[in-house]
């Protein structure tokens, strides 16, 4: 069998095995650089993992490589992201290949089972920090571009421009920025986003909806000053409860966000998969005595509903505490939004329960933090199904359409610049990948497919004329 254009599918798949033992080799060397692109920590490691990626891009013979940064606050740049270009040829199309080269930060040591930043392969799988979120989605970006061009050679006509960024774990706060100085550098025909999943080991996914996502701080302040316990508990109620009777609100008796403004979205492009709870409540390693939250199928509450989590709260650790009634407490909040869901308004829903729930008479203020907005895509076009297509070959069964309940902030500011461009969200996480978490890994055969599904891919695009 041949793609379009003459390349073999069973040729492309003996050229991404020959490749595969060096591609694994590229993606523990890059695991094993520690770039956070936190505050507290070292900026230099940062600047070396975005270095190591350039020079893994012009190894692969692409020889237009920069290291770029947006501007942050008070004209400081940000983090470091890989920019590199190879044109298309006359009438072909360009697609854009994005992942991102930073990690989260790893953690309580001692939950790891081997040093986080040190990439170790066993059962099948390789473990450590950043080992799926997202350092393998560059692999599968080069190891599918090595693969093809070494087939190819000069008959390569696809125009490919490689975009890793470099903060995208601290919520791509200069993004906007650079993407305002490169915008002409980027712009595609299809963007192919190697930061997502598939719908479980040996079953490929294309991700077809992501939630978005609007943050913020809360605080009560009940009295200006520390209050005994003793002396005056009891009339008064101390700031952590009220805070707490405040955050109540949030959810109703079935655990479904109250929030009045934030329903469920009926998206007709909605993904048709569902997930079993017995497998869900796996996953994420859930006692059998624990209720799921909120009505309807799983996947319809993860994918197309809201919710809001407490994911901070400034008070004294318990190590600390004295028999005082704390004057005031804040809790940092967290809301996931269906598509067709706009974040700005999301927000002022927040803002205006919040103030409607002041409870006992206490003063309230609501602090906005970022915002990002959903994203759904019809997985009709041409670009979508020869990704599904590309995707059956490689694995040799059906992919699944699913969703996404996080967010991916790239994703909105591409679709917003590039209306025109169709976005694949593709990934080479699993349900047992540990992304954030300690243990962080990934499937090797898995990822050996993606990197073949995508060769597939741009091999089948390069045989389309632009338009």
């Amino acid at each position: 069998m041949t793609i379009g254009g003459g390349v073999p599918v069973g040729a492309l798949r003996d050229r991404v095995e020959a490749g595969f033992r060096a591609a694994v080799a590229d993606l523990v060397k890059l695991v094993e650089i520690p770039g956070i692109a936190w505050p507290a920590f070292d900026p230099a490691h940062l600047d070396h993992s975005a270095e190591a990626v350039a020079g893994l891009l012009r190894d692969a013979g692409v020889s237009n490589v920069r290291i770029v940064r947006g501007a942050g606050q008070n004209g400081k740049p940000g983090g470091p992201a890989v920019l590199a270009r190879k044109p298309a040829a006359a009438g072909q199309p360009t697609v854009l290949l994005y992942a991102h080269h930073d990690v989260q930060p790893p953690g309580d040591p001692e939950q790891w089972s081997a040093p986080a930043f040190t990439a170790v392969e066993r059962d099948g799988r390789l473990w450590g920090r950043g080992v799926a979120d997202d350092k393998a989605g560059i692999i599968m970006h080069l190891a599918a571009y090595r693969a093809l061009t070494d087939m190819l050679g000069a008959g390569f006509g696809l125009g490919v421009t490689f975009f890793i960024e470099g903060e995208e774990e601290s919520g791509s706060p200069t993004l906007d920025g650079l993407l305002n100085v490169h915008e002409e550098q980027l712009r595609a025909d299809v963007v192919i986003v190697a930061d997502s999943a598939n719908w479980q080991v040996g079953v490929p996914a294309l991700t077809t909806s992501l939630r978005g996502l609007v943050d913020g701080l809360i605080e009560v302040e009940a009295f200006d000053h520390g209050l005994h316990s003793g002396t005056f508990g009891g009339p008064v109620l101390d700031a952590v409860t009220l805070l707490a009777r405040l955050i109540a609100t949030f959810h109703d008796g079935d655990g479904a966000v109250t929030i009045r403004g934030l329903p469920a979205v009926k998206n007709p492009a909605a993904p048709e998969a569902d997930i079993d709870e017995k497998e869900f409540r796996a996953q994420a390693s859930l006692p059998n005595a624990l209720q799921l939250a909120g009505t309807g199928s799983i996947a319809w509450r993860l994918w197309n509903g809201p919710a809001l989590s407490i994911i901070g709260l400034d008070v004294p650790g318990t190590a600390v505490a004295s028999n005082t009634l704390l004057p005031s407490a804040r809790a940092k909040f967290s809301l996931r939004l269906a598509p067709g869901t706009d974040p700005d308004k999301a927000m002022e829903a927040v803002r205006r329960h919040v103030l409607a729930n002041a409870p006992f008479g206490a003063e309230v203020r609501f602090v906005p933090g970022s915002a990002s907005a959903p994203f759904s895509a019809s997985p009709h076009d041409q670009a979508s199904r020869t990704a599904l297509w590309a995707m059956e070959q490689a694995w040799g069964v059906a992919p699944v359409r699913m969703g996404v309940g996080g967010s991916i902030p790239v994703v909105e500011h591409l679709a917003g610049r590039f209306p025109e461009a169709t976005i694949l969200i593709t990934g080479a996480e699993d349900p047992d990948s540990r992304a954030h978490g300690p243990d962080e890994s990934v499937h090797l055969g898995d990822l050996q497919n993606g990197i073949l599904a995508e060769a597939l891919l741009l091999a089948a695009l390069g045989n389309k004329r632009r338009g």
